[in-house]
């Protein structure tokens, strides 16, 4: 674990969360294409790392070891320079983050998205119930600073394009302001 004398990071770490079928994944690859920061995928993470407890079988989904997955990333992230792409975020520490970005997406959108990763039963209505009841969006205002969590529109290639200039922009701006 990093202690608070370690040295400052010289790049952010951005949180991008969203209910499944927002476009974190699409977003978060284009970011740090575009600006150099490292992607984390956390759903990728835990599969390739075994940072899980099992399997779900009413979800078929991996179940989550959030302390493991906190443990992979502790010293990547008291480093820096990182984009954390993950459907929840309660459980991350709030010393991580510089800005938290909650993708949201219409209803219909989000259900066509869904459908055709192959999401049914009630692995798809919880999903698109979660993003009507602004679940995630909640759960990111609960856990962070107000004024790091930010919600983004991402259900046309156009917002997602808008959203990849206004996360560069505010990364170079970060950069420039905590310059040594």
């Amino acid at each position: 674990m990093a202690s608070s004398s370690a040295a400052p990071r010289r790049a952010p770490n951005v949180l991008i969360t969203g209910t499944p079928g927002t476009g974190k994944t699409t977003l978060s690859e284009q970011v740090a294409t575009e600006s150099g920061l490292t992607h984390w995928n956390i759903g990728e993470l835990v599969k390739t790392k075994a940072l899980h407890e099992g399997w779900d079988e009413q979800y078929n989904a991996y179940i989550l070891d959030e302390d493991k997955v906190c443990d992979e990333l502790e010293d990547v992230m008291c480093a820096g320079g990182n984009i954390v792409d993950h459907h929840g975020c309660d459980f991350f520490p709030e010393r991580w983050f510089d800005l938290v970005l909650v993708l949201r997406t219409d209803n219909t959108t989000l259900y066509d998205r869904l459908a055709e990763r192959g999401y049914t039963g009630t692995k798809l209505q919880d999903n698109v119930e979660c993003e009507i009841m602004q679940v995630i969006l909640e759960e990111a205002r609960e856990s962070y600073a107000a004024e790091i969590v930010k919600e983004l529109p991402s259900s046309t290639v156009d917002e997602m394009e808008e959203n990849v200039e206004t996360i560069k922009e505010w990364v170079a701006q970060w950069k420039a302001a905590h310059q040594s």
